[in-house]
């Protein structure tokens, strides 16, 4: 049954540059009708220069939270009244919720993450994750898992200008969580890191892609060179969800490996936002198929 807008609607916003791509008002604005809340979501270009006069909005609207996207998920955190852990070790908030006029900075990607790598039916509970990235997505999902209770995170990223930063931000993983860190170089030109790679997948329960290699003009390729990277029992994720099948998923179906792309993860992390907002669970299997899931 539709929940008419009227004066006591509450409403919760997308601060994004672009914003006209995203599904989250189609999610959010479906799960408000089916348990009928008075609730509208909708979606603001807002970049940058625009950020704090838009945050402000929400006390002086009194609306009820907000979604960010990258750039804004860093760039927000200075205009908060307080930040989560896992959003504070991670870096970056995407979701902000408006409690009394105190702002909170959340960050639900890796929560988002975890939940739909528990629909395989894994605990990752003290087990060990191969991960591949340090990106914004890579950062929740390692700073999530640590603080999930997983036992070992071995990352990998390529070196550049900003492996410094990545060290960085491993070592603050590691010691506000206990959790064993370790950042390796990925280099498919080098014989030694790809060695490396191999050791670590070996001794993983789960192997995760947090890049966009295979995704738009990277679409078709894959880090992984053959099928004897991994092993029975190993479970592959790709935080990619467009194509819904990447060249590492395609390999690692075929070397009979679970697997699962990014579609999950969207929606799970959009799932903990509106939980953080009404108090209520989203029912997420009425949205599954407007996502293609």
């Amino acid at each position: 049954m539709d929940t008419p807008i009227n004066a006591s609607t509450g409403l919760v916003a997308f601060f994004a540059h672009p914003c006209h791509h995203s599904k989250s008002p189609l999610m959010h604005n479906t799960a408000f009708q089916a348990l009928g809340l008075n609730y509208v979501y909708l979606a603001f270009d807002v970049d940058q220069s625009g950020l704090e006069t838009a945050v402000s909005a929400l006390r002086a609207l009194n609306m009820r939270g907000a979604n960010l996207s990258m750039p804004n998920k860093v760039a927000v955190m200075p205009y908060l009244d307080e930040i989560a852990p896992e959003a504070r070790l991670a870096g970056a908030v995407n979701t902000i919720v408006n409690d009394n006029g105190r702002l909170i900075g959340r960050n639900t990607d890796g929560i988002g993450w975890m939940r739909a790598v528990g629909d395989l039916g894994a605990d990752l509970t003290g087990e060990k994750l191969t991960i591949v990235g340090t990106g914004g997505a890579a950062k929740a999902i390692i700073s999530q898992a640590a603080l999930d209770g997983v036992g070992e995170i071995a990352v990998f990223n390529r070196r550049s200008s900003r492996w410094a930063s990545a060290e960085c931000f491993i070592s603050a993983v590691a010691e506000r969580t206990g959790c064993t860190v370790t950042l390796h170089e990925l280099n498919t030109e080098d014989e030694g890191c790809m060695e490396d790679l191999r050791r670590e997948i070996s001794s993983s329960r789960l192997l995760a892609n947090a890049t966009n290699v295979g995704m738009a003009q990277l679409e078709g390729q894959t880090y992984i060179p053959d099928e004897s990277y991994f092993h029975p029992g190993l479970i592959v994720t790709d935080a990619i969800y467009s194509p819904k099948e990447t060249a590492l998923l395609k390999l690692a179906r075929l070397a009979g490996c679970q697997t699962q792309n990014g579609d999950l993860m969207v929606l799970y992390q959009g799932a903990a936002a509106f939980s953080y907002w009404t108090g209520r669970e989203m029912p997420v299997e009425d949205i599954k198929p407007l996502m293609g899931i």
